[in-house]
């Protein structure tokens, strides 16, 4: 794959949306987030052969699965060859779990529709970013994603459904750590609405034709910045800083904190 020219431009495979390499931003400190060692999809199971062979092209040695197990039986991951998969079910504790039943969810759009006529969309979002601070599968889940980056197990493909909510907080909360500051870590979180939306464009059509607007389901098909600030929120009140939830809520302590930096910044 050739070097990306800026921080989160989008590596188009038509199969597999919303992949790009979550490194090349810079830190406070002046250093780099390295490229070509993490990256962050959509789900695998409608890769097709020319897209496989462009994602073995990355050198891809692990894929980190963050959907639960109802989503990985119904839509299983295509299988690369040689590589090695960590299941890591970031919403196995949630009794809500919007993020893990879009697809149920939008198989009927006269259900989707009164669900999101009511306004519910932004809410329902904000609670499950809440719940990727506050459930234990989360921060187990999330433990052994990072703990597999300590591995050096290197590069890492890591996904949930579309590669979205539980992925985006995964990023998220992995570039505060390595010192990216806010306003980069939130726009690389929001360039999911271009990489991804495009995408969506069937679904668009399909709902448009039972009476919905766009506009309503852009908050469950998308992004949003009040959603990643819940989650922050949530660690602010929890913990009081992100290398504290990093601490005691992902048991991720201050030298492994500093290891997960050598092996992922450079000058």
């Amino acid at each position: 794959m050739p070097e990306l020219s800026a921080p989160g431009e989008a590596i188009l495979l038509r199969t597999l949306p919303n992949l790009r390499d979550a490194g090349g931003w810079s830190t406070v400190d002046g250093r780099r987030v390295r490229t070509g060692v993490i990256f962050r999809s959509t789900a695998l199971d409608r890769l097709d052969d020319t897209d496989a062979a462009q994602l073995g092209a990355l050198g891809i040695r692990c894929v980190v699965d963050f959907r639960t197990r109802a989503e990985r039986e119904s839509r299983p991951d295509r299988v690369l060859e040689g590589v090695r998969t960590l299941l890591a079910d970031v919403l196995a504790d949630s009794s809500i779990a919007v993020p893990a039943q879009m697809e149920a969810f939008f198989r009927s759009p006269a259900t989707a529709l009164q669900f999101l006529e009511r306004g519910d969309g932004h809410l329902a979002m904000r609670n499950a970013y809440r719940e990727f601070i506050t459930l234990p599968s989360a921060r187990r889940g999330l433990s052994s994603f990072y703990r597999l980056l300590l591995e050096e197990e290197l590069p890492v493909l890591y996904h949930c459904t579309t590669g979205k909510d539980r992925t985006g907080w995964a990023t998220a909360a992995l570039l505060s750590l390595l010192g990216v500051p806010q306003d980069d870590v939130y726009r690389e979180y929001l360039l999911t609405n271009e990489q991804l939306l495009p995408a969506m464009e069937p679904l668009f059509r399909r709902f448009e034709e039972h009476g919905a607007s766009r506009e309503l389901l852009v908050p469950v098909l998308g992004v949003d910045r009040s959603y990643l600030d819940e989650s922050f929120t949530a660690v602010q009140a929890e913990y009081g800083s992100i290398e504290a939830y990093f601490a005691d809520g992902l048991g991720l302590r201050d030298p492994e904190q500093e290891r997960l930096r050598d092996l992922l910044l450079t000058d």
